[in-house]
């Protein structure tokens, strides 16, 4: 069986205690540190943004995976490189210049990923497979946690992986909502690299043994 990487979402973590938080993320088996920026405008809900994400950059030598839920991406990559991001994850539903973003992305020397949302076919981002670092699957409608996996994404889980195999493109298939001990057999299975779990992580629920 390959190894599976677990990158805990912030979003569910307890903020006013965010530094034992993201101990608990290093101790329990997480690779990555998963972060939601949220506009109130691509997504309803407004998370956080740079000041919050630079104030935790020396908690952790754990790679920050940026995952931006916002409009215009291009128009904040330069400003979330600054503040730490390691990956910038973008939307490709959320700008028509997601070459350019993958581009400025790679040329401040960060990962670049591509995410879709769960109705977004992955035919969508077929050209840019061979660019990018990761393509996020939405497992959940983005913007809220809690939400219940919604079945057919793990069919695209699944076409990404037979692609990426295919072609041998480098990218790593991402997996993000309503992951718990119930549903991450099933993504696995599928030919996910990286699954990001934030509710069921910090209530102590999924218990990483990968």
């Amino acid at each position: 069986m390959k190894h599976v990487l677990l990158a805990p979402s912030i979003l569910a973590a307890d903020f006013a205690r965010m530094g034992d938080e993201i101990k608990k993320i290093e101790t329990n088996g997480g690779s990555q540190i998963h972060i939601d920026v949220m506009d109130g405008h691509f997504v309803p809900p407004v998370s956080y943004g740079q000041p919050v994400i630079e104030s935790i950059r020396p908690c952790t030598k754990l790679p920050f995976d940026v995952h931006l839920m916002i409009e215009k991406p291009e128009q904040a990559i330069d400003s979330f490189v600054k503040a730490g991001a390691d990956y910038i994850t973008f939307h490709i539903e959320a700008t028509n210049h997601a070459d350019l973003c993958v581009q400025r992305i790679h040329e401040s020397g960060k990962k670049a990923g591509i995410a879709l949302c769960p109705s977004t076919p992955v035919d969508a981002v077929t050209h840019l497979l061979p660019l990018v670092d990761i393509v996020l699957v939405m497992t959940v409608n983005p913007g809220w946690g809690g939400q219940k996996l919604i079945p057919y994404t793990v069919d695209k889980v699944r076409k990404l992986a037979d692609i990426q195999k295919e072609k041998g493109y480098q990218y790593l298939i991402s997996v993000d909502g309503g992951i718990n001990a119930q549903t991450i057999s099933s993504v696995i299975e599928a030919g996910t690299d990286i699954v990001v779990s934030g509710s069921s992580f910090f209530r102590g629920t999924l218990k990483w043994e990968n």
